[in-house]
């Protein structure tokens, strides 16, 4: 997708559950590459390149401002 980029990659879909809902509250478009493959075949992670966050380059203040916050001010952490 054009002007997609990669922010950020997980090795299963768990670690980035709260996220997924923070860039919802958000409205923030984005989309994880590799996510259905790694659900069917978790071992496939490694071989894969893991679970990539493809968020739309005008969002990447935001999205990181978001991962940063979760990170720093949350008990809740990414993985």
């Amino acid at each position: 997708m054009k002007d997609f980029i990669t922010i950020a990659t997980f090795t299963y879909p768990n670690e980035y559950a709260i996220l997924r809902l923070l860039l919802e509250r958000e409205n923030i478009s984005f989309f994880f590459e590799n996510e259905t493959m790694i659900g069917v075949f978790p071992f496939y992670s490694n071989a894969l390149g893991g679970i990539n966050l493809k968020i739309h380059l005008k969002d990447k203040k935001r999205v990181l401002k978001i991962i940063e916050e979760l990170n720093t001010n949350s008990h809740l952490r990414i993985v």
